[in-house]
């Protein structure tokens, strides 16, 4: 599409496989792999490589693919990775002193197969010449970056118009890791006070109505918030909704006034307040900073 919206050819992929026939996808989608890793061409006019893992990505991690993408670092190829495909980056030692992201699921075992990887919640990594995201639709908004970068805001909005793609996220932003995931099953009253907390954003309930709905008293609900979040219920409950906030400065033309009454503030004042003690600056500035930074 970037190719399409340019008018040139700046962008030519290949599919690369460890054997050079298809590929079956863990949902069973078969690929096409116009290449071997063993092709003598196959490093020719190759800019950057990317891993794409799936489930199980240990059970299908090989030495001969592990060498070859050591082979293509020495090459001066950068390399990235799509969500698990991290999991052999990092088993080839080519993430070694740096940041990278992989999905949430994996987040806690790569952090600790692999201590010399700074494994982060983002949605996506670029650190020097590495290119890492968390999977799902997280590819796009990475590739959209690069595209920006190399060929200008114009194209990469364009690309992202065509995709009907309404939110371009950054590598600052974070990925939603479900509490469920988080605490297991520790805390069900956890879990339904946090699911509370999210269903009444714009009109929020109180600590004492929250801890009745859920069958606690209001010191008990403080104790899990402590003991799980490492938090308290209103502080919690404050970034869900600026969270929230947050998103509609982003995703819609509102004005503050609008998004603080969205978001459950009494006045855009008091919005606009939390919102600086949080974030570090204020809510006028965010979309600002979001065309800067993108």
């Amino acid at each position: 599409m970037a190719n399409r919206l340019s008018g040139r050819s700046f962008y030519v992929w290949r599919t690369i496989g460890e054997t050079g026939e298809d590929v079956v996808a863990s949902d069973g989608l078969s690929v096409n792999a116009e290449y071997s890793i063993d092709d003598p061409d196959v490093f020719s006019d190759l800019d950057i490589v990317i891993v794409c893992g799936g489930r199980r990505i240990d059970q299908n991690t090989t030495e001969p693919v592990l060498r070859w993408l050591r082979t293509a670092d020495k090459h001066d190829i950068s390399l990235g990775a799509v969500c698990t495909g991290s999991y052999m980056l990092a088993k080839a030692g080519l993430l070694d002193g740096y940041r990278c992201s992989v999905h949430w699921e994996n987040i806690a075992s790569l952090t600790d197969l692999f201590p010399n990887v700074a494994v982060n919640r983002s949605v996506y990594t670029i650190d020097r010449e590495r290119y890492t995201c968390s999977g799902g639709t997280a590819p796009v908004d990475m590739i959209l970056h690069l595209v920006r970068r190399q060929l200008g805001a114009d194209v990469s909005a364009g690309v992202a118009e065509q995709f009907v793609y309404e939110r371009v996220r950054q590598s600052a932003d974070q990925q939603r890791v479900p509490l469920r995931h988080t605490v297991g099953n520790q805390s069900e009253k956890l879990i339904a006070a946090v699911e509370l907390m999210e269903a009444n954003i714009r009109e929020p309930v109180s600590q004492t109505e929250l801890a009745s709905y859920i069958g606690l008293s209001r010191r008990q609900l403080q104790r899990i918030f402590q003991r799980y979040l490492m938090t308290t219920p209103s502080r919690h409950y404050l970034q869900i909704r600026l969270l929230r906030a947050r998103e509609l400065l982003h995703q819609t033309s509102m004005s503050l006034v609008e998004i603080a009454s969205l978001s459950g503030f009494v006045s855009s004042s008091h919005f606009s307040k939390s919102y600086k003690e949080f974030y570090g600056y204020a809510p006028s500035a965010e979309r600002g900073r979001r065309v800067d930074s993108a």
